[in-house]
């Protein structure tokens, strides 16, 4: 017979405040984004030009749609950034939210864009960059 599992109260208490601090950070800094939209979004549009994994025929349409876009991620629901995000939840081990959801974007959407010529380099490349811009703006 197999032995059932029960977690202690101390064990359920301890994985609860994990996923609640996990939660907490998720909020935060979906919510720090409001603070530095304008420079996060030319931060990424630059360094996706600049590393040649995007190339467009307008830099300023590219910054527009990477700010809209992080506008659309302060206002959406936990169901339609979960929703967004799904097909790149393994793309590395702990993702940051933003630039998941920004990755998603650019690899989804953005590549239907009228002044967007073509996305280059792999799923990872892209999150790389999106992380690095991401990682100096937001906690």
């Amino acid at each position: 017979m197999a032995k059932v599992f029960r977690p202690s109260t101390r064990e359920s208490s301890i994985l609860s405040k994990i996923e609640s601090s996990k939660e907490f950070a998720r909020r935060r800094a979906i919510q720090s984004v409001r603070d530095c939209i304008d420079q996060l979004a030319n931060g990424i549009a630059s360094k996706l030009v600049e590393n040649e994994l995007v190339e467009t025929h307008n830099k300023n349409s590219l910054q527009e749609r990477i700010h809209k876009c992080l506008e659309t991620l302060t206002n959406a629901d936990d169901f339609d950034i979960d929703y967004q995000i799904a097909p790149f939840r393994r793309l590395v081990a702990q993702p940051h939210v933003v630039s998941l959801y920004v990755t998603a974007f650019v690899i989804e959407k953005l590549i239907n864009d009228k002044d967007i010529v073509d996305i280059y380099g792999s799923d990872d490349e892209i999150y790389a960059c999106i992380h690095h811009q991401v990682s100096k703006h937001l906690p």
